[in-house]
């Protein structure tokens, strides 16, 4: 046990540096990553499809030999792709995307694939095919979503770092929820991610959920596309100059956060001034709230009824009702009957809004917000049998923070500045203009050094259950 708990605290670059200086074979870095996911994964249910072939000889990249996860919203050849849905239970992968070429290439070893919500359209990660994702700081409360799977393995110490994708705040979010590091990158920084494209594909962003900052540095200098505009490279250092720093707290829907979401956020902003950073509250964006709304799980709607549409066609027969979960379905309906304006409509919107947003934080460096405006919430508040308009409703009060910079192409990272004794983590979440993904990383450095969070490990983790280390409060 002792074994794995060592292999668990560290992040992907110590393990590859072991592998490196040949302490740990990448035969043995897999085999512990197994015993991991065979002690916890039962109880968290975060992977759902587990690769049991041991690695090849890893290539010579810089995280060679380092196991990690996938978001089953993402092919990886040779492994089930279901995206959460019951529509696509028995389908496996068969070609490998340009993005996953990328992390073969660093020598990361895919040892299997994470949960999800359906499409990645909730967030809460509990779907009618795999059941629910607990978090390992609470088995009562959500990770949270989509990315739910991969942010629960890495709290778990299962992984070191696993892929996920942001559409609305699906990195930031269950990073947010699990006391770990997300980030968002810019629209366009990596290379593709996936096959197909839609409005809603546009808006995501790929890269990863990761206990350290340089994971995730160096994980975007490997995925990201040499090809347009300045590269960042592999950012490796702390911000050196002050920050000019916007900050609000209400929510895209006028709401304002919960007191333990407000009593992290008056943390952060006395660490940043701490810090030398010039925080300036400012009237926050003036959306129409529910014409954003609307647009955003319309263009959502019109993705999943574009996949419905291919599938009739290409076996012949319709899509069934026990195919698709009630949400999933209600999205698909309600943008039919919209009918052909629907999605220009939707365009409008998303481009008054980011007019909206860009005008009010022309001049700042960086943006501070909460990432969620509540606490984690329990499993079922989420819950895609729940009603559409009760979903939307929820899904708005709490993740009102985040869709706004998928919608504007920028940059956004959850930080995980804040552990309460008696509950849940809550992250702070920071965001830059379009391009100034180097800017949060240089950010990030310095607060993860003015504030280290590796030694926090949730009870339900490797590290949390072998008594190893200092005892974490355990909530039940």
């Amino acid at each position: 046990m002792k074994a794995l708990v060592s292999l668990a605290r560290l992040d992907g670059m110590a393990q590859a540096e072991l592998c490196a200086r040949g302490e740990v074979s990448a035969a043995e870095l897999f085999d512990a990553c197994m015993a991991r996911i065979e002690a916890l994964n039962p109880l968290l249910r975060s992977v759902v499809t587990v690769e049991r072939e041991r690695p090849r000889p890893a290539s010579s990249g810089p995280f060679s030999g380092v196991p990690f996860l996938v978001k089953d919203s993402t092919p990886w050849p040779g492994l089930r792709w279901s995206m959460g849905s019951r529509l696509f239970a028995a389908n496996v992968a068969q070609q490998q995307t340009p993005y996953g070429r990328r992390l073969e290439e660093s020598g990361l070893v895919c040892v299997g694939k994470s949960a999800l919500s359906e499409f990645g359209l909730l967030g809460s990660t509990e779907t009618l095919l795999e059941g629910v994702t607990h978090n390992p700081w609470n088995l009562a409360c959500s990770a949270t979503g989509s990315s739910g799977g991969s942010a629960a393995a890495v709290a778990a110490g299962l992984v070191p770092l696993a892929h996920a994708n942001d559409g609305g705040g699906s990195i930031r979010n269950p990073a947010s929820a699990c006391g770990l590091f997300g980030f968002k990158p810019s629209r366009g920084r990596t290379v593709p991610a996936s096959f197909a494209s839609s409005d809603f594909g546009d808006m995501t962003s790929d890269h990863c959920i990761s206990r350290s900052v340089r994971d995730s540095a160096l994980f975007l200098s490997i995925t990201e596309d040499r090809s347009s505009g300045a590269p960042v490279g592999f950012v490796r250092e702390p911000i050196a100059r002050k920050l000019r720093i916007a900050t609000w707290t209400r929510t895209m829907m006028g709401a304002e956060p919960e007191p333990a979401v407000r009593r992290a956020y008056d943390e952060a902003v006395a660490l940043l001034t701490e810090l030398g950073h010039r925080v300036e509250p400012i009237a926050p964006p003036g959306f129409d709230a529910p014409v954003l709304s609307d647009a955003f799980f319309l263009v959502a709607g019109a993705a999943i009824a574009d996949i419905v549409e291919r599938v009739d066609q290409l076996r012949g027969m319709p899509v069934q009702n026990d195919e698709l979960e009630p949400f999933t379905w209600a999205l698909v309906e309600t943008f039919l009957a919209r009918g052909p304006d629907a999605l220009p409509q939707s365009r409008a919107a998303f481009a008054k809004a980011v007019q909206t947003y860009l005008e009010t934080t022309r001049g700042y460096d960086v943006v501070l917000t909460p990432t969620i405006a509540t606490e984690p919430w329990l499993i079922g508040h989420l819950s895609p049998i729940l009603g559409r308009e009760e979903l939307i409703r929820r899904t708005g009060r709490a993740v009102g923070y985040t869709p706004i910079h998928n919608i504007a192409g920028c940059p956004g990272m959850s930080v995980p500045l804040h552990f309460p004794k008696d509950g849940l983590p809550i992250g702070t979440h920071f965001a830059a203009a379009p391009g100034a993904d180097a800017l949060l990383f240089g950010l990030a450095y310095q607060l993860e050094q003015a504030r280290p969070w590796k030694d926090h490990w949730a009870p339900y983790s490797i590290p949390g259950v072998s008594g190893v280390g200092p005892a974490p409060t355990r909530h039940t």
